[in-house]
């Protein structure tokens, strides 16, 4: 049985004193019937959300019986298509052994060691540990706190400054949300985590500089490989080696945000591998599971698990109640070994050629300003002219998903299942959605 809990909201004048019903004309106050949930990033007055009830490969259903691509993966995640019964079937198996424990000192669990040990045979540092979360926000925010907490345990307490990029997106926890290079995502939760700083995206003279400043200050550099919900802007050349460099001249660890770029989307286990740069922590998320199940986490390499392993009276007072969730964890590993089976990392390679290849015929015909991305993970650059907001709208009333970043950027992310003819749907849909100016 489904409930439907509608909530009503009074929406009256700031000027208006009188709070009675009788004290308010009809062309003062209105009734809104909204939902008892509080949607993430929406309006909270909203009320005409699509409701999706059934997903099956690369396609998603709506209670009106209304199907649409999934341009997007739902949000970067859903790598190995929807309405699995493989990944459903895992879930039920664990969930009717073990469906949950505290991993806390002194518990473990076969499914967390299990995928430890796969993570770090796939993950770009193979001398790393895996320390779990339940989403990339979670992940993020421990990396964060690792960095201070490591260099305090090698001796240097005075190492506490995080430096991000501008358009970095970094979750929306509260260190994450410090680390935000994206401002609108920072506005209005007053004061944020202290001694996080931003600098320009690409700009690594500008990097360099505050570095020379602040050398022995700096715990981390954390980067996004490919920044994504950014705008998807991925690395000028040689910039994440220069980074790399960086750190190793002043003492500091880099982080590799790879929430979005991991498991596949660059058609390489890790943007890492991609651009061959080696970090010293990596966040992830998101396609672990293909959002079957929440999970997430990061891989610790030697240089910051080395100073947290050398005093063996060291106790480590982080982690989450789901840290290590059993069921979280099958899943994760029935998701890897179907990524590997279908060979769905040079799936990713061919989805993200004839994707590019389509968005650049628009491009090529004046229809959108520009196109960028990298593996799968693409964007159109609009004209002042066309609202992204505007475009996804008419896209998924045409039966295609996308999401609109920013103010001029319209991103898609599909999952690895998607066909060709679904692929040239999406772009012919865009190519519709343009034309209707």
């Amino acid at each position: 049985m489904t409930h439907n809990i509608m909530v009503m909201i009074l929406i009256y004048k700031r000027n208006t004193s009188d709070l009675s019903w009788a004290a308010f004309p009809r062309t003062h106050y209105g009734l809104i019937m909204v939902s008892a949930f509080l949607h993430p990033f929406a309006k909270p007055t909203r009320t005409d959300f699509r409701t999706l009830v059934r997903g099956q490969g690369a396609v998603v259903y709506d209670n009106q019986g209304n199907q649409y691509i999934d341009g997007m993966a739902s949000l970067w995640y859903c790598a190995v298509g929807h309405g699995r019964s493989d990944m459903a079937e895992s879930i039920a198996r664990q969930a009717g052994t073990l469906a949950a424990y505290s991993t806390f000192d002194p518990f473990t669990n076969e499914p967390a060691e299990e995928l430890a040990a796969k993570l770090v045979s796939i993950g770009p540092m193979p001398d790393s540990r895996v320390f779990y979360t339940s989403s990339g926000s979670e992940a993020v925010d421990t990396a964060m706190k690792l960095a201070r907490l490591a260099h305090v345990q090698a001796g240097h307490p005075e190492r506490t400054l995080i430096i991000s990029r501008q358009r970095g997106y970094h979750g929306t926890a509260y260190g994450g949300t410090s680390a935000q290079g994206i401002p609108p995502n920072r506005e209005g939760y007053g004061p944020l985590v202290g001694d996080v700083e931003q600098v320009p995206a690409d700009d690594i003279e500008a990097l360099a500089t505050v570095m020379a400043q602040r050398g022995n200050t700096i715990a981390a550099i954390l980067v996004e490989p490919l920044q994504g919900a950014g705008g998807v802007f991925p690395p000028t050349e040689g910039y994440l080696q220069s980074v790399r460099r960086l750190c190793d001249q002043h003492g500091a660890f880099l982080i590799f945000d790879e929430v979005i770029s991991g498991f596949g989307r660059l058609g390489t286990w890790f943007a890492a591998h991609k651009y061959n740069v080696r970090p010293d922590m990596v966040t992830f998320a998101k396609a672990v599971t293909s959002g079957y199940q929440p999970l997430g986490g990061v891989f610790v390499g030697p240089a910051v698990r080395q100073p947290l392993e050398a005093d063996p009276a060291f106790f480590l007072r982080t982690g989450f109640t789901y840290s290590g969730h059993p069921t979280a964890c099958a899943a994760a590993l029935t998701n890897i070994e179907i990524l590997e089976r279908e060979d769905l990392l040079n799936r990713s390679l061919h989805i993200g050629k004839r994707l590019s290849t389509g968005l650049q015929a628009l491009a090529d015909d004046g229809m959108v300003a520009a196109i960028r991305g990298d593996g799968s993970v693409w964007a159109v650059s609009h004209h002042p002219h066309n609202d992204p907001v505007v475009i996804r709208d008419r896209m998924m009333n045409l039966g295609v998903i996308t999401r609109a970043i920013g103010a001029d950027a319209n991103t898609f992310c599909p999952p690895f299942v998607i066909s060709d003819a679904q692929i040239d749907q999406i772009i012919d849909v865009l190519a519709t959605a343009l034309k209707a100016n």
